[in-house]
């Protein structure tokens, strides 16, 4: 609703990307902790920002329910599709990996399923657009109950999608063995997108973080890691699973409280840290940069025979190239093709102008029947 920006927000997204980037071009095996925590820290993000970009719509005079869910869906669109539908249009050309056969799983942002029900990441290339279907199942729902049910049950309905999703994690061990759908399926992420959503509810009634969670998040991140350090064991075996809980749960508080105290705008060095432009400009390219990096590496790792470093396996030479395309092309994605199309956004208001006011405006200080108006402190202010 602004064109103003959380800019330590961004720096989170910034984060998040290069925790990805890591475990799928550095990290031994392919594979890491880290990218699946980069992941759940997107979501976390976007469970935030979504719900408070609701409310703050819904806290004024002019809104309209079915004017709000149009424009939230149109300007979705205008962000999320066009590179998306590129990349697939470029797979469907060149066929990598033969992914032809799946595109149309993708196209419907159905990967998760797709590779839930196939218990296999084949194609790989595609693989991460499991979680940008999350992201896309998570919009068509969420904006509903966030416009349409009573002020009232808002926060109870999120805390009740929270407890549903950890519910979700008990129900394997006696439904069925451990697999991809564990993992990929809608509800296996939901706790972390409304546990953003739950900052976004309680900062519109004028609380934050509860106590217990910012003084206990510290030892929920050291048990994270000790957890993820301990020996898994042989597969099925009576530690398997609980350790998967406790690494899918755990986090969730830390993560929590770093979205909220970035959100509010951190102070200090900390501040100044997460203010640079290079982490600010990253974090805004960070949707293309988790999108094509797949990619550019199955592009690189055809290309080996003229790259002078090993692009083939994981590792210092994989990172250095793959990664360094990567930025290149989101960026060139974002001035070129991205930020132009954004700028159709403004025919598409949350609620219609009203004088001189517009719908954008950063903060709403009119009251509505259902509570104070929604007061968004932006980091971008301080600067």
């Amino acid at each position: 609703m602004t064109n103003q920006r959380d800019i330590q927000l961004d720096t989170l997204r910034a984060v998040a990307v290069t925790l990805v980037l890591y475990a799928h071009f550095l990290a031994p095996g392919g594979s890491s902790f880290l990218g699946h925590l980069g992941v759940r820290l997107f979501f976390v993000l976007s469970g935030f920002l979504i719900t408070r970009l609701l409310l703050d719509a819904r806290d004024t005079h002019a809104f309209a329910a079915g004017t709000a869910l149009r424009s939230f869906y149109a300007r979705r669109a205008i962000r999320i599709f066009p590179p998306y539908f590129a990349v697939l249009g470029l797979v469907w050309l060149t066929d990598l990996e033969q992914a032809r056969s799946s595109l149309a799983w993708h196209a419907l942002y159905l990967s998760n399923f797709w590779y839930a029900q196939r218990n296999d990441w084949t194609p790989w290339l595609l693989c991460h657009f499991w979680s940008l279907s999350i992201e896309e199942q998570f919009y068509l729902a969420w904006p509903l109950i966030m416009l349409i049910a009573p002020r009232r049950r808002i926060e109870a309905i999120t805390i009740g999608v929270i407890c549903f999703s950890l519910a979700y994690r008990f129900y394997w061990p006696i439904a069925a063995d451990p697999a991809l759908a564990r993992d990929l399926l809608p509800p296996a992420s939901m706790d972390a997108l409304a546990c953003g959503a739950l900052l976004a509810v309680r900062r519109a009634r004028g609380v934050d973080v509860p106590r217990w969670m910012r003084l206990g998040w510290p030892a929920f991140a050291a048990l994270f890691l000790l957890v993820v350090w301990s020996d898994p064991g042989p597969a099925n075996s009576t530690w398997e699973w609980p350790r998967w809980v406790l690494v899918q749960v755990l986090p969730l508080a830390p993560l929590v409280v770093i979205v909220a105290a970035c959100s509010n705008g951190l102070d200090g060095m900390l501040g100044r840290l997460a203010e640079l432009p290079p982490l600010i400009f990253l974090g805004r390219i960070s949707y293309g940069v988790y999108l094509y990096h797949p990619i550019l590496l199955a592009y690189a790792v055809k290309a080996q025979p003229w790259i002078p470093l090993n692009v083939s396996e994981q590792g210092a030479g994989r990172f250095l190239v793959a990664g360094a395309a990567t930025l290149v092309v989101a960026a060139l994605s974002w001035v070129v093709f991205e930020k132009p199309l954004n700028g159709l956004k403004r025919y598409f208001p949350y609620v219609a102008r009203q004088g001189v006011g517009m719908a954008g405006d950063a903060r709403w200080t009119s009251p509505t029947a259902d509570g104070p108006a929604l007061d968004l402190q932006r980091t971008v202010a301080r600067r």
